[in-house]
């Protein structure tokens, strides 16, 4: 960094946008990486105080982006906010043709993130001005993942739509370079592995993609619906479904390893795994934390109403919305309550993790940042 000390710091902020990828302290896409794991590097305090908040005009679904020390969000109003993550002020709205349930993605300076139009959109991180557009059959609620092209030097973008298709754009360009097709809508992010994909449908399927080109490795019954996204973590798959039960799948044998079933609500959110433990929220009002060796159950934390935000995993610690409009700061070891913030109206919003900050959207319409006030 020493060639850019007699630079403006204007010079150098706009610079590290257009980096290849993000620090190790961003939190550039959905799940915070390519395997979706939900895990946050860095110190989380166990006592959070509200830092600031930013106004949409609709419900915010979207999950945030953190990068280069900005926000990146959408909203069900049809715009992407470009938020100072310091201050909460706006930089830029770019405003979309339909609502943005998505979490967006920050690649080599531009913003990638479907839309209800349904449109799949690329803009400048900076400026907030569209770069290109990429038209598809239905919405796109989950949101894109990021893959090397073939040629190891260009990024691809994989995402799934309701059209029941998982698209393959060049991320500088948009230009499509396969689509594969499954049996019903695809609600949640594809999860990036060893040049592979695997992703849970609405057809009650888990796909395994060949990235290079699109071409099937091999589909696996899971028993119902996936709504939510699934995370990988050594060797496995590990996902929730719709009729109240928690899968674990050996990729190299292509077998079901366990399952979990409690009661008989329905998983929407998508696990968070950190070496021998995997927590997730389910339609019960409750938080899961089970063994990933076995699903057994290590503990359940019970909230006021349904969990379909994704936990995330940072520093020990557990942070969770709820649809009770609580924010939650667990233990991972135990499932203790250490802090809750009241927001009063649901959080289906997961939060997003960076530099000791948690960015969470609400219902309300409000975009919500914690972290611990310093003294002036």
């Amino acid at each position: 960094m020493k060639l850019l000390s007699h630079f403006p710091l204007a010079f150098i902020a706009a610079f590290s946008l257009l980096l290849t990828s993000a620090s190790a302290a961003d939190w550039a896409q959905y799940r915070g990486a390519a395997d979706l794991r939900g895990v946050a590097p860095g110190k989380l305090a166990s006592k959070l105080d509200l830092l600031w908040t930013f106004k949409t005009g609709g419900p915010v679904k979207s999950s945030a982006a953190i990068v280069g020390g900005n926000v990146f969000i959408g909203s069900d109003d049809g715009f992407l906010y470009s938020i100072a993550l310091a201050t909460g002020q706006t930089n830029w709205a770019f405003k979309a043709g339909g609502a943005i349930e998505a979490s967006p993605l920050v690649v080599e300076g531009r913003v990638l993130v479907g839309s209800d139009e349904p449109m799949f959109y690329a803009v400048d991180a900076k400026t907030g001005a569209q770069v290109w557009k990429f038209p598809v059959g239905d919405k796109m609620p989950g949101s894109p993942n990021l893959i090397r092209a073939p040629n190891g030097k260009d990024w691809n973008v994989i995402f799934g739509s309701h059209d029941a298709k998982l698209y393959c754009l060049d991320a500088a360009t948009g230009k499509s370079n396969w689509v594969y097709e499954t049996g019903n809508g695809i609600n949640g992010t594809p999860a990036v592995f060893q040049g592979k994909t695997a992703l849970g449908g609405c057809d009650a399927m888990l796909h395994i993609i060949a990235l290079t080109n699109g071409a099937k490795i091999n589909e696996l019954e899971v028993g119902a619906p996936v709504l939510g996204s699934v995370a990988i973590a050594d060797g496995r798959v590990y996902g929730g479904h719709f009729e109240n039960q928690v899968f674990c799948v050996d990729l190299a044998k292509g077998t079901n390893l366990w399952s979990y079933r409690d009661r008989a609500f329905a998983y929407v959110s998508s696990p968070a795994v950190l070496d021998d433990r995997l927590v997730i929220g389910g339609r019960d009002k409750r938080v899961h934390c089970l063994r990933t060796k076995d699903g057994e159950a290590i503990w359940t934390f019970g909230t006021r109403g349904k969990v379909d935000s994704s936990p995330v995993i940072c520093d020990g610690k557990v942070i969770v919305g709820s649809e009770d409009g609580r924010l939650y700061l667990l233990t991972l070891a135990d499932g203790k309550e250490l802090w809750s913030y009241e927001i009063g109206q649901g959080l289906a919003s997961s939060p997003a993790v960076a530099n000791g900050k948690v960015i969470i959207g609400g219902e309300d319409g409000n975009v919500y940042c914690f972290g611990v006030k310093t003294a002036k």
